[in-house]
């Protein structure tokens, strides 16, 4: 089984690289685990991480100026349905569009859009960095087995994907407000933290996503 960690220019992905790594060898996978910005390579993944950091707009230019990632992206993820992740601004790039900084078209993967993060409690700073803990919504998901209420995971992030339906928000944080931590549908995951940087917790959900089948 090959996983492919999208290489478009958006951060340093080696800690990303090193936690698949990790939980790939966990579960007995032989194939390694591939840092890529090889359309080709996305296109034929059995799995798929989509990682993100910096503006919106920027990580959606870098993604499309990356020769026929797009179109590998959604044949691999859309037509073939491989198990898909997006991390942080990975994950925000799943909606319609993105207002930072004006308005980003999105993948359209998930009805929702990507607004600035405004707080209730004046008090809480933005961005929203630091642990925080989830708070499960609707139906139990594999990627989340064994990860409870009181799990913590590391965020970093000034904007929040606001869904049309909330069915597929899986959990949420409370940050003054719910904010969506984990969405999904059908072969889709997205986390608004960091994984790869949640430690024992992080491993797990990485593990579960390993081992997922939709």
């Amino acid at each position: 089984m090959t996983v492919a960690i999208v290489d478009y220019g958006s951060g340093n992905l080696r800690s990303a690289a090193k936690a698949f790594e990790r939980q790939a060898a966990e579960v007995g996978l032989r194939s390694p685990v591939l840092v890529t910005s090889d359309a080709a390579t996305v296109r034929d993944a059995d799995r798929i991480v989509l990682p993100g950091v910096g503006a919106y707009g920027d990580c959606m230019a870098g993604l499309t100026a990356v020769p026929g990632m797009l179109e590998a992206l959604h044949e691999a993820v859309i037509v073939r349905q491989r198990p898909f992740i997006g991390i942080c601004v990975g994950m925000q790039l799943m909606a319609r569009r993105g207002l930072e900084h004006g308005e980003t078209k999105g993948l359209g993967w998930i009805d929702a859009e990507v607004r600035a993060l405004e707080p209730g409690d004046p008090s809480l700073k933005v961005p929203h960095m630091g642990w925080n803990e989830l708070r499960l919504t609707g139906s139990p998901h594999p990627v989340l087995e064994g990860l409870g209420n009181s799990a913590h995971f590391y965020f970093v992030h000034s904007y929040h994907m606001v869904c049309a339906d909330p069915a597929v928000r899986l959990a949420t944080v409370d940050y003054g407000g719910e904010v969506a931590a984990v969405v999904g549908r059908d072969n889709l995951v997205g986390t608004q933290f960091h994984p790869e940087k949640s430690q024992a917790n992080g491993l797990r959900l990485i593990e579960n996503f390993l081992k997922w089948t939709p």
